[in-house]
């Protein structure tokens, strides 16, 4: 019990300090360069949760995103050409088959996104 007390305030501490920070940061500088209003403690609490979920979501997107995406990678450079060509199927059952336009793996276009051409007609 002692420990969860000790954990809990804590972050209550880490809370208070960081809202202050942020909220000295912003009266400091936002007016004088953006000619924006003062902010109070409450408004720069309500800014950093809003930038969380902005930038990181609810599930969070620091270390642990960059390991899952390392993973992938590696298990990618591990498929033999079969699970590669059984892989890229499953994404276009799942994805529709485009990568915003392309897939990941081709340089060429999707079919969704026809090749465009610059030559003129004749």
């Amino acid at each position: 019990m002692r420990k969860v007390t000790g954990i809990l305030c804590m972050v209550v501490v880490g809370v208070l300090v960081v809202g202050s920070i942020v909220m000295l940061l912003w009266n400091a500088l936002m007016p004088v360069i953006f000619h924006l209003p003062l902010i109070s403690f409450w408004q720069a609490l309500g800014l950093l949760i809003l930038t969380k979920i902005l930038f990181s979501g609810f599930r969070g997107g620091g270390p642990g995103f960059r390991n899952k995406r390392d993973n992938l990678r590696q298990a990618w450079m591990n498929m033999n050409p079969e699970q590669r060509e059984k892989f890229k199927q499953k994404w276009d059952q799942r994805c529709g088959g485009s990568f915003r336009g392309q897939r990941p793996w081709d340089d060429e276009p999707s079919a969704s996104q026809p090749a465009t051409t610059t030559e003129k007609p004749a």
